[in-house]
């Protein structure tokens, strides 16, 4: 099949292309790269944040238009899936599905359905990145989404391709449970693909050294992300336990050069307020490495596995943190055995050929 993959996320299409193209298929990646991450693609479509960058950004995307004629799939990472305003995206999407064959929606981040699933009442989810029980969190990059993807253009488009899409696939628990009541009939979820063969596999921990955490921020998502209250419980660990373990700290890093900085710690801390791992904590399991973040039974459910546990799960709570951090160095065995599942875990569940087999699957019977 001739498969277009548009827009990126942390690594999925070109990983999933990857896959694809070892299956037999041809793939083209359009994508920006997801800014400064800089992830590899096949056709680079970057705006320039300047006075007539975005004119020039849609005069290149027109340009392009024709040479996205004649798929099999076209898959779009996220409603918004250009770096343009959503009116100006919604005639776009209409001559992608008119000029190709099938058209799918990836739930694998912020959208409108999202953002309701997560400030509805009754609340969907135990916490979110929106809410701790019925406690709405309240800080400016939640109410900048809220505002973003209620009632606005944005949320008209990401309805209207919701609604008339060959399929939605889900990456996460999260967001096919955010897509499930208005959307069961066109929807699947596939976890997130990893190439574990490409991962640098370091010295496993040992007692006789110090544990090395690491974690990676993104400065204008860390309260999103919860990494700032992450990064708090880390340093309490590090003044309690300076002899038993060693803190690493990554900023807006490149994705190749934070997959480097991965190979020499033992464990990582990612995501918070999330149920379910996401590509870099999957990238930091296939290199062996324990994650400490979203792990909740509901994840472990989804992927129908019931005896490998190799992820840490923490609440959105300075203090829940703290005391796993604390049980790791506490417990140097369970260090071992995790570590070893990690890499396990991913190669049964996220193997990227074994999912873009799930994606061909789908594709075909929709």
């Amino acid at each position: 099949m001739r498969i277009l993959l548009i827009g990126e996320y942390s690594n999925v299409h070109w990983t999933l292309a990857e896959g694809l193209r070892q299956l037999g298929h041809t793939v083209c990646v359009v994508s920006n790269g997801d800014f400064w991450k800089d992830y590899k693609r096949d056709i680079s479509l970057v705006r320039r944040y300047t006075k007539t960058g975005g004119i020039h950004y849609l005069l290149k995307t027109y340009v392009l238009l024709p040479k996205l004629r004649g798929y099999d799939i076209v898959q779009l990472i996220n409603p918004m899936f250009l770096e343009l305003k959503a009116e100006k995206i919604a005639p776009i999407y209409r001559y992608l599905k008119k000029h190709n064959k099938k058209v799918f929606l990836g739930a694998f981040g912020m959208d409108a359905y999202w953002v309701d699933a997560c400030t509805r009442i009754p609340r969907t989810f135990r916490y979110s990145d929106f809410n701790i029980g019925d406690k709405t969190i309240e800080n400016d990059y939640t109410r900048e989404q809220a505002a973003d993807w209620q009632g606005t253009p944005k949320a008209r488009l990401n309805r209207e391709i919701a609604d008339s899409c060959n399929g939605i696939i889900a990456g996460m628990y999260e967001y096919h449970t955010a897509y499930k009541e208005k959307h069961a009939g066109k929807l699947t979820y596939i976890p997130f693909p990893i190439d574990p063969d490409k991962e640098n596999i370091g010295k496993p921990y040992t007692p006789e050294r110090k544990i090395k955490f690491f974690i990676g921020i993104q400065k204008e998502r860390s309260i999103y992300k919860g990494t700032d209250i992450m990064l708090r419980a880390l340093k309490r660990i590090a003044s309690l336990y300076p002899d038993k373990c060693t803190t690493y700290i990554a900023e807006n890093v490149p994705f190749e050069q934070y997959r480097k900085m991965i190979d020499d710690c033992d464990i990582v801390l990612d995501q918070l307020y999330g149920y379910s791992p996401g590509m870099n904590a999957l990238l930091a399991m296939s290199k062996g490495k324990i994650v400490v973040g979203g792990a909740e039974e509901e994840c472990y459910a989804i992927n129908n596995e019931n005896t490998l546990r190799p992820m840490v799960n923490v609440t959105p709570d300075e203090e829940d943190v703290f005391k796993k951090l604390e049980w790791l160095i506490e417990n140097p065995a369970e260090v071992t055995r995790m570590q070893k599942e990690s890499r396990e875990y991913i190669c049964r569940h996220h193997h990227f050929r074994k999912v873009a087999e799930e994606y061909i699957n789908f594709w075909n019977c929709k």
